[in-house]
């Protein structure tokens, strides 16, 4: 349990979510997102042992990013499947024109499609998908909204969701701090990557939240893997 961060700041937000932040610093963001996922977000760990053994290697899978910023984890996720000769098709929705406007301009594959819309519409205009997953979204919403969230994900998916998160941390507070400054610099990546710490859960307090259905386990280091199963 963490002593410095004993408690959850929601109160500071991230600066690339403010609409009027330097557009300038906000490209940079998105365009090392790639960087500092590749370091931290462990989503290669996820797909060879969470979503690869779901795989049908005969059969199309569905995948839905929600809130791909950067659109590093398509790409990524996209690469892999290939590699492991799996038709896999990606659908990344974000609601941020921004972000939007960043990754229509990415090289990618024809297997992945960037949408600038939210769960919700695809929700309502009746979209599944087989897998659901996002990266670094849960600390970004108020507890309602992050309940309303987990409730679309799961009518979205036919079989498993994956939502993975920081797990907030005294030492992961200071190594970020210290590691992350010197390297990635003109954006948003050290400022934002602090305040999101502040923001993130523990294990016990996100396990609170959550429907009882819903798991929780910890990743090393200082991440959260939320998951449902249909299965």
């Amino acid at each position: 349990m963490p002593l410095f961060l004993a408690s959850r700041n929601t109160a500071d937000k991230e600066r690339m979510d403010e609409p009027n932040c330097d557009l300038a610093e906000l490209e940079n963001t998105y365009q090392q997102f790639g960087t500092i996922n590749a370091l931290i977000s462990r989503w290669s760990t996820i797909y060879r042992k969470e979503l690869r053994p779901r795989l049908q290697t005969r059969t199309r899978s569905h995948v839905l990013d929600i809130g791909f910023g950067g659109g590093d984890i398509p790409l990524k996720l996209a690469q892999w499947a290939r590699e492991d000769h799996l038709d896999l098709h990606i659908t990344a929705i974000d609601p941020d024109e921004r972000a939007f406007h960043f990754a229509r301009q990415l090289q990618h594959p024809r297997n992945i499609k960037f949408m600038n819309c939210s769960s919700s519409e695809l929700l309502a205009a009746g979209h599944q998908f087989d897998f659901v997953l996002s990266n670094h979204l849960l600390h970004h919403l108020p507890e309602n909204k992050l309940l309303s969230l987990l409730s679309e994900a799961r009518q979205l998916s036919r079989r498993a969701v994956f939502f993975n998160d920081i797990r907030r941390s005294d030492i992961g507070y200071v190594l970020f701090n210290l590691l992350a400054r010197p390297v990635f610099r003109n954006s948003f990546i050290t400022q934002d990557g602090l305040t999101s710490i502040e923001r993130s859960y523990t294990r016990t307090e996100l396990r609170r939240v959550v429907p009882p259905d819903w798991r929780v386990r910890n990743l090393f280091p200082f991440r959260l893997l939320l998951t449902y199963s249909h299965e």
